[in-house]
């Protein structure tokens, strides 16, 4: 089975990316894309959450996460792969296109090449948990399934 690597939104299998600009609507609230929503939920000061909510890009968004770091809530490490799965589940059931092209992937691997981040990608040796990737080979499973089910 081949891997599709991604990273820069703009690249080949870049709207796999939590960069990549796909606006959501999650709880009421409009959010540029996913990566917004994810560095906004590790506050809960809603005024930071608003700041990273308004940011002009998604590295802005990145950005000023690192920025409010010293008030990330006591409890963001043990939630953050469930926040990550919430949100890109929403980005990928709110935008059929992005839906129809992640299922197009069928059975291969997924692969967020971080030259960075050990925990949510890997490098091109394979070294990382890839969380990102599992996440998205998940969500691609239960869309599939949904897909499979209302077909019938």
């Amino acid at each position: 089975m081949s891997t599709i690597y991604f990273y820069e939104p703009d690249d080949p299998f870049g709207f796999l990316s939590n960069f990549y600009l796909a606006p959501l609507l999650i709880d009421g609230q409009t959010w540029l894309c996913s990566e917004h929503y994810y560095h906004a939920q590790k506050f809960e000061c809603q005024d930071i959450r608003n700041v990273i909510q308004q940011a002009p890009t998604p590295d802005d968004a990145f950005r000023l996460s690192r920025q409010y770091a010293d008030a990330v809530c006591d409890e963001w490490m043990d939630i953050r792969v469930d926040v990550m799965r919430l949100v890109v589940m929403k980005k990928f059931e709110q935008h059929d296109d992005l839906k129809q092209q992640l299922l197009a992937t069928k059975e291969r691997f997924l692969a967020e090449c971080s030259p960075c981040d050990a925990f949510w990608g890997i490098d091109r040796d394979g070294v990382g948990e890839n969380k990102l990737g599992q996440i998205l080979m998940d969500v691609r499973e239960k869309l599939a399934t949904t897909q499979s089910v209302l077909s019938l």
